[in-house]
C-alpha cells in the first residue's frame, strides 16, 4: 500500500520509517513546511513542549538542559530525552492530558516554545494555575505548490494539514482512498472530501495512527 505523510519534516521522515517497518511503501510529500522564528527564551526552570518540532528548535536556540520537561506525548519526550534532557514527563495525550499533568506538580512558572499557530493554547488552560511565558520559536505554512502523489491511504497529523488537504486535493483523487487521522480535529476538514473510509486514532499518537494499516501481507 502506498501511504501518503503529508507531516512537516523531519517527523515525516520519522514516520516514514514506521510505514516501511510496517512492509508498506511510504510517500513522503509534506502539505506544510516549517521555519524557525527569532526567538529569545527567558530563564526558566520549567518547559512545556507541545511537538517534537518544538523541542528540535529549542535545541538550537540553547544548550541549557537544565529544565523540568512536561511533554504532550511520548514522541515528544522521547525527542526532549534526546536532545539530553534528564527530568522529562510525558502526558502520554493531547494538550488537555499536558495540562492536568503539570497540574499535578505545578512548577512555579513555565517557558512554552510552541509554533506561531499552536492548535492548543496550553496558557489559557493553565490560567490561574500556573504563569506560562508562552515564545513561537517556529511556524508552519502550506508547502507550495500542493503536492498530490499517488497514493493509497493518508495520514494526517495535525487540523492544519487537514485543512490544508482537504482545500487542494481534488475529490477524484480521495475517491475509493483511506484517510487516517490523530484527532477528531483533524479528521474533521477531511470529511469535506469522498474518502472511502476515515479512520479516527484511537489514542493522539503515531502508533495508534498506524495501527489501522496493520502489517502488509508478504510479497508473493
Amino acid at each position: 500500500m502506498r501511504v501518503w505523510i503529508t507531516r512537516t519534516e523531519p517527523g515525516a521522515t520519522r514516520t516514514a520509517r514506521a510505514v516501511a517497518a510496517l512492509g508498506h511503501e511510504p510517500v513522503v510529500a509534506p502539505v506544510l513546511e516549517s521555519r524557525d522564528l527569532p526567538a529569545t527564551l527567558p530563564p526558566h526552570t520549567a518547559v512545556a513542549f507541545t511537538s517534537a518540532a518544538a523541542v528540535e528548535v529549542y535545541a538550537r536556540l540553547t544548550p541549557d538542559r537544565s529544565a523540568a520537561v512536561f511533554a504532550v506525548g511520548d514522541a515528544t519526550a522521547r525527542a526532549a530525552s534526546d536532545v539530553g534532557f534528564a527530568d522529562v514527563r510525558s502526558a502520554a495525550g493531547d494538550g488537555r492530558g499536558l495540562a492536568r499533568l503539570i497540574m499535578a506538580d505545578p512548577p512555579p512558572g513555565m517557558l512554552w516554545p510552541r509554533a506561531a499557530a499552536p492548535a492548543f493554547d496550553l496558557a489559557a488552560a493553565l490560567a490561574g494555575a500556573v504563569p506560562v511565558d508562552p515564545v513561537a520559536v517556529y511556524e508552519t505554512r502550506p508547502v507550495e505548490p500542493a503536492p498530490a502523489p499517488a497514493f493509497d491511504a493518508v495520514l494526517i497529523h495535525s487540523p492544519r494539514a487537514a485543512r490544508r488537504l482537504a482545500d487542494t486535493l481534488p475529490p477524484a483523487a480521495a475517491g475509493g482512498r483511506l484517510a487516517l487521522a490523530i484527532s477528531e480535529a483533524a479528521a474533521g476538514p477531511l470529511r469535506r472530501l469522498p474518502w472511502r473510509e476515515i479512520h479516527v486514532a484511537a489514542h493522539p499518537d503515531e502508533a495508534s495512527l498506524l495501527a489501522p494499516l496493520g502489517k502488509a501481507p508478504p510479497a508473493v
